[in-house]
């Protein structure tokens, strides 16, 4: 089970941090990725971590701006994302699949998705 916060509206430039807590597992052992879809467009890939191991992976378009991280005591994956711009504008997803399948995993073969939470950027 999944459970996201922190979305919300910001103005361009502005900064959010997105937390997804795993509950009845822990996240050492699954991959958590970060999707976002916006109406009319396909469901993305943002950011990606890989269990214990925590190696990360970020889309073009976030690299730089988006940190990706996990804590091993809250069991919760976070996505800080900072210099904000009207094009992040979405609902974004957690979802977890197990460590070994890494990332850059098809959105349709994660196990467990939160429910979302909209990141609106506007001014």
């Amino acid at each position: 089970h999944l459970v996201e916060s922190g979305g919300g509206l910001v103005q361009p430039g502005g900064s959010l941090r997105l937390s997804c807590a795993g509950t009845g597992f822990s996240l050492d052992y699954y991959t958590i990725a970060w999707f976002r879809q916006a109406p009319g467009s396909e469901r993305e890939e943002v950011s990606c971590l890989i269990g214990s191991t925590r190696g990360r992976t970020y889309a073009d378009s976030v690299k730089g701006r988006f940190t990706i991280s996990g804590s091993n005591v809250q069991n919760t994956v976070h996505l800080q994302m900072d210099s904000l711009k009207p094009d992040d504008t979405a609902v974004y997803f957690c979802a977890a699949i197990p460590a070994g399948y890494g990332c850059g995993v098809e959105a349709k073969w994660y196990e467990a998705w939160g429910q979302g939470t909209q990141v609106t950027v506007s001014s």
